[in-house]
C-alpha cells in the first residue's frame, strides 16, 4: 500500500507537524509504504509559470515527481492548518502546478474543458487534517467550511477520489497539552481506518 503525505505548515515544531509525523509513524508501522513531503521543509515552489500550463508541456524534474507520486498513491492525507478558510499558499501552489490534466483528471472527447471531468487519480481514500482557532459551528453557520468545499467538491471529487474524510482539530489556540495528545490519538485511528478502507476497497 503506497501512502501519499503532504504537510503545509512554516513552523517546525507546530502541532502540525505533530499530526504529520503521527501519520507517517502510524503508516509505517502498519507496513504502508510512505511517500512523505513537508512542502516548507523542502521548498516547493508554489507559483505555477505559463509554460506549465498545457497538457503536453514538459515539465520541471520536481514536479514531475510529484505529478507520478499522487497518480500512483493508494491514498493521500494532507495536513495543514486553516488560514482565512484556505490552505497556505505553498499547498494551493502544490495544487496548482501538480493536480494536472492527465494527472488527476482529463476531458472527454469532444470536450474544450467547459464540461465535468473525468478523475484519473488511482487513490481509494483521502484523509485531510486541519487545525482551526475558530470554533466548530461558526466554522459552518458563518463560513460555510469553505475547507470542506475546496477539498471533498473542487478537488478530489473531480479527481475520481469519492472516500473522503476530513477532520477539524480546534480550538488549538486554546487546547491543552492533554486534549492535543487526544487528538493524535484519534490521527492514529483515522489513519487506521483509512488504510482499513482501502484494503476492502482492492480487489
Amino acid at each position: 500500500m503506497n501512502i501519499l503525505v503532504l504537510l503545509a505548515h512554516p513552523q517546525k515544531g507546530s502541532f502540525n507537524h505533530a499530526i504529520a509525523n503521527t501519520a507517517v509513524q502510524s503508516l509505517k508501522e502498519a507496513k504502508a509504504q510512505v511517500c512523505f513531503h513537508d512542502l516548507y521543509a523542502e521548498g516547493f515552489d508554489p507559483i505555477l509559470p505559463a509554460e506549465e500550463i498545457p497538457r503536453e508541456a514538459v515539465l520541471p524534474p520536481i514536479i514531475a515527481q510529484h505529478c507520478e507520486e499522487v497518480s500512483t498513491a493508494d491514498g493521500i492525507i494532507i495536513v495543514h492548518p486553516n488560514w482565512w478558510g484556505q490552505p497556505p499558499a505553498i499547498l494551493k501552489g502544490w495544487v496548482d502546478r501538480v493536480i494536472r490534466p492527465g494527472v488527476a483528471y482529463e476531458f472527454l472527447d469532444n470536450d474544450s474543458g467547459e464540461g465535468v471531468p473525468r478523475g484519473l487519480l488511482r487513490a481509494k481514500a483521502v484523509l485531510v487534517l486541519n487545525t482551526s482557532n475558530t470554533e466548530t459551528q461558526r466554522e459552518q453557520e458563518v463560513f460555510g467550511d469553505p475547507l470542506e468545499r475546496i477539498w471533498r467538491h473542487c478537488i478530489f471529487d473531480l479527481c475520481g477520489v469519492r472516500n473522503f474524510h476530513r477532520r477539524m482539530f480546534n480550538i488549538l489556540v486554546v487546547s491543552s497539552e492533554a486534549q492535543r495528545r487526544v487528538w493524535l490519538d484519534e490521527t492514529r485511528q483515522l489513519v487506521t481506518n483509512m488504510m482499513a478502507q482501502i484494503k476492502e476497497s482492492q480487489p
